[in-house]
């Protein structure tokens, strides 16, 4: 297995990181640490680690190119038979490599989905499991179980056969939202999916350096990647799957344009647009359904390219959110589960 780290920027963490990885009681896999021009002390921590531990490979790009390029020149390196991408500010749990390994070895599947956790600053912690998908057998394809497609579309918490993605030609895109146009086309495409039912993958959510909090035009990248993912659905002729896709495209945009630090104020109304437009070009020929509640709503005020009502009911949304937030109790910890590594002060 070659585990594949992108790095950049991220000197506080990295240590937690490798340590999680290479500590654990499963030893039959590589690292492939890519670093992406850290302008930080990163680069020294991974020739410390490749020093100590020959597991460890460190690629360095000459120049910044991004999360996405980053993980490709990994993959181009990597000489395992699967692969797995764990970004540098998050961690693997105890145990998670053999786990993954004996289910691997027990379905021979050409993709692995495990249970992940998002881990707040403040110690709260938002499981993820796969059940959420629904029962599944040992493996399947994912029109036998597309309630997969709900599950948050990250690419760190699946373990990829590598000639899959090789046959494929698959390969990150770039832009923001890369994980959308690799982990969807590569979920349609596997013949044999399997669950492992296991909180495996810490996802370290960061106050800053995180483009689900910055304000920026490049927000507009989800409409392309979305778009690759049915250009995909339509080469494949996966039309089983392409209403499930439709509702997730459409959820996931809208989630975008409602979140009050993503789109520029100015480009609303713009991205709003391109929301419209993609509606009305990829909507499934035999008709849809809308969903329930104000999500629904929501979608009709799309069909209807009904911004200014849109905006009225997102405004009437906020204060009640904000009127509500002032009078709830506190939040309070998950202590249930392994704690979040630390980072280096």
């Amino acid at each position: 297995m070659s585990v594949i780290v992108p790095v950049y920027r991220v000197e506080h963490y990295l240590g937690a990181c490798l340590d999680s990885i290479l500590d654990q009681g499963f030893a039959d896999f590589e690292v492939v640490a890519v670093d992406d021009a850290s302008d930080d002390g990163s680069a020294a921590i991974l020739a410390g680690y490749a020093a100590r531990d020959n597991r460890v490979r460190v690629l360095t790009l000459p120049t910044n190119r991004g999360l996405g390029a980053a993980r490709n020149a990994g993959l181009a390196a990597a000489t395992g038979d699967y692969v797995w991408f764990v970004d540098s500010d998050d961690w693997l749990t105890e145990g998670t490599l053999e786990a993954v390994a004996k289910r691997l070895a027990e379905t021979d599947a050409d993709l692995l989905i495990t249970g992940f956790a998002r881990v707040f600053p403040d110690g709260r912690i938002r499981h993820s499991p796969v059940t959420g998908a629904g029962p599944a057998p040992a493996a399947f394809r994912l029109a036998e179980l597309p309630g997969l497609i709900k599950l948050l579309h990250i690419a760190c918490n699946k373990v990829i056969r590598r000639q899959l993605l090789v046959e494929l030609g698959l390969a990150f895109r770039p832009g923001w939202y890369e994980d959308v146009a690799f982990s969807l086309p590569l979920m349609i495409a596997a013949d044999r999916i399997t669950l492992l039912d296991r909180y495996s993958y810490g996802y370290r959510q960061r106050d800053t350096g995180s483009i689900t909090r910055t304000v920026s035009d490049r927000h507009f990248d989800v409409f392309d990647q979305w778009g690759f993912v049915f250009h995909f659905i339509d080469d494949r002729q996966a039309e089983e799957l392409r209403a499930p896709l439709f509702a997730r495209a459409v959820w996931h945009q809208l989630q975008v344009l409602n979140h009050s630090a993503r789109v520029p104020r100015p480009r609303r109304r713009e991205f709003f647009g391109r929301l419209v437009d993609f509606y009305r070009a990829e909507r499934p020929a035999g008709g849809y359904e809308f969903p329930h509640g104000d999500e629904g709503v929501k979608q009709r005020l799309v069909a209807r390219n009904a911004f200014l009502l849109f905006e009225a009911l997102r405004a009437g949304r906020r204060m009640q959110t904000q009127a509500a937030r002032r009078v709830a109790p506190p939040r309070q910890r998950d202590t249930t589960k392994p704690p979040v590594p630390d980072a280096v002060p």
